[in-house]
């Protein structure tokens, strides 16, 4: 499936986020749509590549401006390329955005007003017609002048929006005084007041909310500063400077102490450590030797390093953590879609309602100016663009926030999934335990000499990067071994592999099993050893089915691991250990961690069963992994929690990815989930009961235009500043 991302200008409210879905829907090609308000941005699925020229002219028809975005580390466009003006229009008739536009709305606003302010203090002083329609004309058509273009490019697509409302509230207005000023006596009433001041207080409220907006985004800013722009690369002995696009995978770049790391790689040279804060949310720096990998974008400490480069540009790790966070909120949460469907009708039944205000007024009431200015009032009130930014806002806040954190949401669905989460199953191996373990013991059967067991079962793990097998092979050393051929991996058992002739296995008790291997001799020795916690591998000649001894492993429980289950039981949720491990093992660290359920000796299919009947249960799971074995497991899950630790399957099966090892990063993944829901429903909240108290005031005339233009503003911002809260939220200290 292919996925495009498009910049759009121009959307105002809920209503215009669903006229985009619409027309793109429509285009030929196209399979799903997602529109976000908050980021103004639309993504497209489709089963083949389409021409983003089609996409534009669907969008541009519907009366918004489409662009393709920048890619993450695109150089900052110029001047030239952000300017707002059409270049086809004399600039002085270009009207000016954001806080010009409201400054100058608002001083020729304030003169209009001022009467309405003396009056309260007893004043009575009118300003003269002619100069209260020269002082609201330039705010009606030149700095409310895009309120008509959207409203009639909405208009002519059929639909509606807040551009439309306001323009035809305002409109009525001050058409209503330019009559009465025209028409009637020395001393008319005029509301060219409320025309004007209704426009200036929605343009305060778009520029506040933008500000608002832009801080949400805040995140990815962040972690877009984190690259350098060149890089000190080694070449021919020699240290050459080079600008960071030029720099290839392979390449050996120096990092003194103090720089920022230019790339992904390998340290081949020198240790030191290194601040990962703003990429993991480790709030220390981690020691890093020779052989182990860094991410471009974390900061050298005290040692020069020698780094071999992996990864460059889009492939690199922080830029992957940019992707994901952007189209976890470009992304709709399923709430959203409710709230698309009440939007879809929303302006059309305003105007209906509006007109009905108007002719209920004036048939009743028989007062033309008064049902106007009723009418008017109700369209202000009820612009819905609250509605549409009730989700996103919190959406970017709360995925925004999660990710300086060390917590990566890929999309919205996993985030409101994750607050109903009751119970979370764990892997054990690199997800409890450190996930490197050691030899610390093992037993040849009677005829096997020792140092040939640990010869053949090096031999047949060479060439695996499992755990066991890196333990296997360092025990082994770097001598001479045998030399093994048709390896064959058995997913969850072990492996299978011919030595010097002899077809061997290496795995579980299970695999043995089904082999038909006796394990009677060393049965005794591997019950006390499973007893004490460790993890048994039995090597056996798969031909003669002859046992030739057991492995045994033992794997340090990670530090935070006991604190991260006793937080997730304070939050009410259950745990469940899963694991491939032999019961013996399996129950010596979950009683030691504390958790509740603990289910041995499991398939990686079985694990998947496992989660399957959990659900069936009625509860909402969260499976916790981080390799290959555990990628069904993490997919049939509700939330799937991967550890960026281990593998890249496991990590694109999850909804949620860990970006260090931290166990208790799934307790915060939840908390932030949590916080976010809640935040969508306050929002939700706010954006329906400004409507639900404002319209029926204002069809029953007890709203003024300059009131309702305020209330309409206010709530866009306060539902804004309220999903900027989440922007505090820090994870529960649990070391």
């Amino acid at each position: 499936m292919n996925q495009q991302a498009i910049k759009i200008e121009g959307m105002s409210c809920a209503s215009c986020v669903g006229r985009v879905e619409r027309v793109l829907a429509a285009v030929p090609g196209v399979d799903k749509v997602s529109v976000n308000l908050a980021t103004e941005m639309a993504r497209v699925e489709s089963a083949q590549v389409l021409d983003f020229a089609l996409l534009a002219q669907a969008i541009d028809k519907a009366g918004y401006q489409a662009s393709q975005p920048e890619p993450a580390f695109a150089a900052p466009a110029t001047a030239a390329t952000t300017s707002a003006a059409d270049p086809s229009r004399p600039a002085a008739l270009v009207a000016p955005r954001g806080g010009l536009a409201v400054l100058l709305a608002a001083l020729f606003s304030l003169p209009l007003v001022t009467p309405m302010l003396l009056e309260l203090a007893g004043i009575h002083w009118m300003l003269d017609g002619r100069l209260q329609w020269l002082l609201a004309t330039p705010v009606q058509f030149w700095l409310g002048a895009r309120f008509y273009r959207a409203g009639w490019l909405a208009a002519r697509a059929r639909s509606g929006n807040m551009d439309l409302l306001v323009a035809i509230g305002t409109s009525a207005a001050y058409g209503l005084s330019v009559f009465q000023l025209v028409a009637a006596g020395p001393m008319p009433h005029l509301y060219f007041e409320a025309s004007a001041v209704v426009i200036t207080l929605v343009l305060l409220g778009k520029w506040l909310e933008t500000r608002a907006k832009r801080q949400t985004a805040e995140a990815i800013r962040a972690l877009q500063t984190l690259r350098p722009e060149a890089a000190r690369v080694r070449r021919g002995g020699q240290d050459v400077d080079v600008a960071i696009n030029q720099v290839g995978v392979g390449d050996i770049i120096v990092i003194r102490p103090g720089e920022r790391i230019a790339a992904d790689g390998e340290i081949t040279e020198g240790a030191s450590h290194v601040d990962e804060a703003l990429i993991t949310g480790e709030s220390l720096p981690v020691a890093r030797h020779v052989g182990e990998r860094v991410t471009g974008g974390a900061i050298n400490g005290e040692g020069l390093l020698l780094v071999r480069v992996s990864a460059v540009g889009a492939e690199s790790t922080l830029a992957r953590i940019i992707r994901l966070v952007e189209d976890a909120q470009a992304a709709k949460a399923p709430v959203q879609h409710l709230v698309d469907r009440v939007s879809a009708v929303f302006v059309p039944v305003l105007l209906v309602l509006a007109l009905l205000t108007f002719g209920g007024w004036w048939l009743f009431g028989g007062d033309a100016q008064q049902a106007i200015i009723n009418a008017v009032a109700v369209l202000v009130i009820a612009c819905p663009c609250a509605l549409g930014l009730a989700t996103p806002a919190a959406i970017m806040a709360g995925t925004g926030v999660a990710a300086r954190h060390g917590i990566l949401i890929k999309d919205a669905e996993a985030l409101e999934l994750a607050h109903r989460i009751t119970t979370v199953a764990f892997d054990k191996t690199g997800t409890l335990t450190e996930g490197k373990p050691s030899l610390t013991d093992m037993a040849a059967a009677p005829g096997v000499d020792e140092a040939r067991l640990l010869q053949l079962a090096a031999a047949v793990q060479r060439g695996s990067e499992h755990a066991l097998a890196r333990a296997v092979v360092q025990a082994a050393g770097a001598g001479a071994a045998p030399h093994a051929s048709d390896v064959a991996a058995l997913p969850g058992r072990g492996v299978a592999a011919t030595v010097d002739g002899v077809r061997l296995v290496l795995g579980s008790t299970r695999l043995m099993q089904e082999q038909g291997i006796s394990l009677q001799a060393l049965a005794a020795r591997a019950e006390v050893l499973e007893r004490a916690g460790y993890t048994i591998s039995w090597l056996a000649d798969a031909d003669t089915r002859q046992l030739l001894g057991l492995l045994a492993f033992g794997d340090r429980i990670k530090p935070q691991a006991r604190a991260a289950i006793e937080a997730l039981h304070a939050l009410g949720i259950d745990t469940v250990l899963l694991t491939g491990d032999n019961q013996g093992s399996a129950d010596a660290v979950g009683q030691q961690l504390g958790v509740r359920r603990i289910v041995a000796n499991m398939l990686p299919a079985d694990k998947a069963l496992a989660i399957a009947a959990l659900k069936r249960d009625g509860a909402t799971i969260a499976m916790v992994g981080d390799g290959i074995n555990d990628a069904p497991a993490l997919a049939a899950a509700d939330v799937g929690i991967a550890m960026s630790s281990g593998t890249d399957v496991a990590m694109h099966a999850a909804g949620i990815t860990l970006m260090r090892g931290d166990p208790a990063l799934v307790a915060a993944a939840i908390s932030i989930s949590r916080r976010s829901y809640n935040k969508i429903r306050q929002n939700l909240f706010w954006a329906f009961i400004y409507n639900l108290i404002g319209i029926p005031l204002a069809v029953c005339g007890l709203l003024n235009p300059m009131v309702a233009g305020g209330a309409m503003a206010l709530s866009s911002v306060s539902v804004i500043s309220n999903a900027l809260l989440l922007r505090r939220w820090k994870p529960e200290q649990t070391t």
